[in-house]
C-alpha cells in the first residue's frame, strides 16, 4: 500500500514515509499545543486580559513570600 502511494505521487518509499511521518508528527505537536477556542471563550480571555480581576488575597501572599526568598524588596 505504501509502495503504491509512494508511486501515485511520483516519490521513493522513503521520501514518502518521511513526508507522511512529518506530517503527522506536526499535526500531533499542533493538536496538543495550539488551544481553540470558542467565540465566548475568546471574549472572556481578551476581557480577562483588558479588565484583570484584582489579586486575591491567596495571589498577594504568594507575591510576598516569593519576594521574601528571592530576597526581592
Amino acid at each position: 500500500m505504501l509502495k503504491r502511494a509512494a508511486e501515485i505521487q511520483g516519490r521513493t518509499l522513503t521520501d514518502f514515509v518521511v513526508t507522511a511521518s512529518c506530517a503527522a508528527a506536526r499535526e500531533t505537536i499542533e493538536s496538543t499545543e495550539i488551544i481553540r477556542l470558542s467565540a465566548e471563550d475568546q471574549r472572556l480571555f481578551a476581557e480577562a486580559i483588558i479588565n484583570p480581576p484584582e489579586p486575591s488575597d491567596a495571589l498577594i501572599q504568594s507575591i510576598a513570600k516569593y519576594h521574601e526568598l528571592q530576597g526581592i524588596k
